[in-house]
């Protein structure tokens, strides 16, 4: 009788255990199979390898297939085969690490996986790093939603001018809370207009970003300008790089 009562026991927990198995077998193991955004548990990093999880590649069918008309316009000068699509590991304010995703110049592609690399083992807080073709390119949802992101062929706010980020060459980190400022004629514009409350800079406030910052020391340690430093605007959330003409 007692070894009965056992074996209901252990037969429900064997189960458990099984499906548990099956359960992590099925996970994916490659790092470019990760979708961005999503939690990913350490177990599953360690399986594949820290170094597997900061990767860059060209843009490949697929991948165009899914900016093409978004990010990458239909009258985008800057040519496919100068873009990267980096795959990163982020932390973010709870804590969980997350998959991340970006598309940049491949001149720079190197230096953003070292400082990403760099913000992650410092568990510098990102929240949200997803290509912003998931926010159909639009940089106002994108910035509201605090996605962090690079390459999006769209003019400088206000010209006619391309941006950096046309080339990309530029990236915005957690820009809810690093909104671009600038006053003319005594009206302030604030992009994303969410990101309002954040624009006194004396406030504390979490994913701010400051000169004196591991975020800020990296991009600049790495040639990069913050638009934290411009004079004519402010654009905490912005770093930029020039190549040499």
């Amino acid at each position: 009788m007692q070894t009965a009562v056992i074996r209901l026991r252990i037969i429900p927990l064997l189960c458990a255990l099984i499906a548990s198995l099956a359960v992590r077998a099925q996970e994916p193991a490659d790092p470019e199979r990760w979708i961005a955004g999503e939690i990913v548990p350490k177990e599953r990093i360690e399986r594949c390898g820290i170094s597997r999880c900061f990767t860059q590649r060209e843009i490949d069918d697929a991948l165009f297939e899914r900016i093409y008309g978004r990010s990458f316009k239909t009258d985008c000068t800057t040519p496919r085969s100068e873009l990267r699509y980096l795959t990163v590991l982020h932390v973010d304010i709870e804590g969980n690490i997350r998959a991340g995703e970006l598309i940049c110049h491949r001149t720079i592609a190197g230096e953003l996986l070292e400082i990403f690399r760099t913000l992650y083992d410092a568990g510098y807080p990102i929240e949200r790093m997803v290509l912003i073709d998931r926010y159909d390119a639009d940089d106002e949802r994108s910035m509201a939603a605090n996605n962090s992101s690079a390459f999006n062929f769209r003019f400088i706010s206000g010209t006619t001018k391309p941006s950096s980020h046309s080339r990309g060459l530029a990236v915005d980190i957690n820009p809810l809370y690093n909104p671009y400022v600038v006053t003319r004629n005594g009206r302030t514009r604030v992009e994303p207009e969410a990101g309002r409350p954040y624009v006194d800079r004396t406030a504390a406030f979490p994913y701010k970003i400051e000169r004196g910052d591991r975020c800020c020391q990296e991009f600049l340690r790495h040639g990069f300008v913050w638009g934290g430093d411009w004079r004519s605007c402010k654009d905490y959330q912005h770093f930029e790089k020039q190549l040499p003409r």
